[in-house]
């Protein structure tokens, strides 16, 4: 699917949520069923068989919506999905719409990784000096990898701050070779 159809969805549900009042438990229901629809292959060959009929798909879907507890509106919108065989976009809608409400709020993701778990205290320095630098609200996501040695890379969209050892052991290893 398309960019553009994922954010036409996404634009109509972000503005369900504003109109209605319940964007975030919105996004939620809708994170909580794509992380459902991704995690079952089978789901996703039920809902992808033309030779079941629109009935059983709708039904197929409630059933999923129910045992979630996904409210009406995002009951009907994985319905309506399904019925214009659109299900299989709900991850990509569901990463636009947050991209979307992320966006309007003025919240930069920023993904830090380290060669060790830090202190919560590091985080909130961190956080706090990105914020500064951006002038946005930054959400960090965290992740560890021993190859960095020590330091932390930080990525926030196509901007990234290496700040590893193993970057300066690289950048000193090419100064020190010959030409």
């Amino acid at each position: 699917m398309s960019l553009a159809v994922a954010t036409r969805y996404a634009r109509a549900l972000l503005e369900l949520g504003q109109e209605t009042k319940t964007l975030e438990s919105l996004i939620g229901e809708f994170e909580r069923a794509a992380a459902t629809y991704e995690a079952s292959e089978e789901l996703r060959a039920v809902l992808a068989n033309p030779l079941l009929s629109r009935e059983a798909k709708n039904a197929i879907v409630s059933d999923v919506a129910g045992a979630l507890g996904l409210s009406a509106n995002a009951k009907n919108t994985l319905r309506l999905l399904a019925d214009r065989r659109r299900i299989d976009s709900l991850p990509a809608i569901t990463r636009r719409l947050r991209e979307l409400v992320d966006r309007e709020q003025g919240l930069v993701h920023a993904d830090v990784v380290a060669a060790a778990r830090l202190s919560a205290g590091f985080y909130d320095r961190l956080k706090a000096e990105l914020e500064k630098l951006t002038g946005k609200k930054i959400a960090l996501r965290s992740s560890e990898d021993a190859s960095l040695i020590g330091g932390v890379v930080v990525r926030i969209g196509d901007t990234v701050i290496d700040g590893s050892l193993k970057s300066r052991l690289d950048s000193l290893k090419q100064s020190l070779l010959p030409n």
